[in-house]
């Protein structure tokens, strides 16, 4: 799975629109996440209903929040994501087996074995996370409140049992000239190469959105590593299939 998490606190002003990127995210199946960081003048009526288009046009889902609530919420947004992704496809599954997708509707027994397949998925199937971060100049204040979310992410990240990989951007980037997002993290686990985010940013007061968004995107689904939909698929199988080692049934065929 693959995930972008967009954090801003205004309106993009330079290039492509951001929903156009976000709905190309989407088309690529990446979920983009938008997170609206407010101060004490809030974010503005343009800003705020540009947040939420971008997420709709992403799949993804959108929130604005104080810095102080800036880490629970991107650590929400990540696992919120994989949960409802994995229940799509058991929904998906259910329909053409059963004729139904309605999990309620089963047996006590099978229903309790197709929540544990969901659970076991949502900690061990592969994830991406690539973090977006605007380093416009109203940002500034903004900064530490963002370090600290992308390590909180991490060790949440790092707990999990699946293949679980954080990469970070922000933009506009340093270099003089149109680089519209520059990587600061490239894919890694690794805790310890945190400590370089963000060093010596020259914050500026253009904001790129859409640009820096298409860039991101390229990067993800450019990957070799990438995850697809037959993966997921696989995995399912595979766990249902231990876990149902035996049994008569319907769900002896189970494939999630």
């Amino acid at each position: 799975m693959k995930q972008i998490i967009l954090i801003t606190d205004g309106c993009s002003n330079v290039g492509i629109s951001p929903v156009v990127a976000a709905a190309h995210a989407k088309a690529e199946g990446i979920v983009v996440h938008v997170i609206g960081v407010l101060d004490g003048g809030g974010i503005g009526e343009q800003g705020a209903e540009e947040i939420q288009e971008i997420a709709k046009a992403g799949g993804g889902m959108s929130r604005m929040v104080q810095p102080a609530q800036l880490s629970q919420t991107v650590q929400m947004m990540t696992r919120k994501t994989v949960i409802q992704t994995i229940q799509q496809v058991v929904s998906e599954e259910l329909r053409t087996i059963l004729g139904h997708s309605k999990l309620e509707a089963l047996p006590p027994e099978q229903r309790s074995d197709v929540v544990r397949v969901i659970d076991e998925l949502t900690e061990t199937t592969a994830l991406k996370v690539a973090l977006l971060i605007d380093a416009s100049a109203s940002m500034k204040p903004k900064l530490n409140a963002v370090k600290d979310a992308i390590y909180d992410l991490q060790l949440s990240l790092q707990s999990r049992a699946g293949e679980s990989l954080l990469s970070v951007f922000h933009f506009p980037g340093n270099v003089s000239g149109d680089q519209e997002v520059e990587m600061d993290l490239d894919w890694t686990r690794d805790l310890a190469n945190l400590n370089r985010l963000f060093y010596k940013l020259n914050m500026k007061g253009t904001t790129p959105t859409g640009p820096a968004l298409l860039k991101v995107i390229r990067f993800i689904a450019g990957d070799a590593d990438e995850i697809e939909a037959d993966t997921l698929h696989r995995e399912g199988r595979e766990i249902h299939n231990r876990a149902n080692a035996g049994r008569d049934g319907i769900w002896s065929d189970y494939v999630v």
